[in-house]
């Protein structure tokens, strides 16, 4: 399970970078007052997830309890930060889909929130791979299928 747990963490993670590339790429950075998605939160969560990855690593290799715990510890604000640039998300990927649905306007540079160039594939298969982690990563450290 502590396996399978990491194949989803690195899955959601590459989703991730895919979301964060794509965001700085179309200037969430540069212009961070057009996007619903503070930088703070969004390199926060990304962090957060990293170090949090990185402690998984180390309990796969030295299989300490303690690491899996705050691990897992990590997860929480991680998943919270998610769940809020989900729901700051949403309303601009509705935005876009009626913007899509009537005539073109010209698109002004630095207008538009950078995370309306999101892939909605990418973001739900993103959330689905965190929630399966998060689940994964808590039946690990509960102890749930060790031999």
């Amino acid at each position: 399970m502590a396996i399978a747990a990491l194949i989803t963490w690195l899955l959601t993670a590459a989703g991730g970078f895919v979301l964060l590339g794509t965001w700085i790429a179309k200037g969430g950075v540069r212009e961070p007052r057009t996007s619903h998605l503070p930088p703070p939160v969004i390199f926060g969560h990304f962090l957060l997830a990293a170090i949090g990855l990185v402690l998984w690593i180390i309990y796969l290799v030295v299989d300490s309890d303690a690491l899996a715990w705050v691990a897992f510890g990590l997860l929480v604000p991680v998943a919270a930060l998610g769940f809020v640039m989900l729901l700051r998300w949403i309303p601009v990927y509705r935005a876009a889909r009626t913007a899509d649905a009537e005539p073109a306007p010209v698109s002004i540079p630095g207008q538009e929130p950078a995370e309306r160039h999101f892939p909605v594939l990418i973001v739900g298969g993103h959330g689905v791979f965190a929630v399966i982690t998060v689940v994964l990563v808590l039946l690990t450290a509960l102890g749930v299928g060790a031999s």
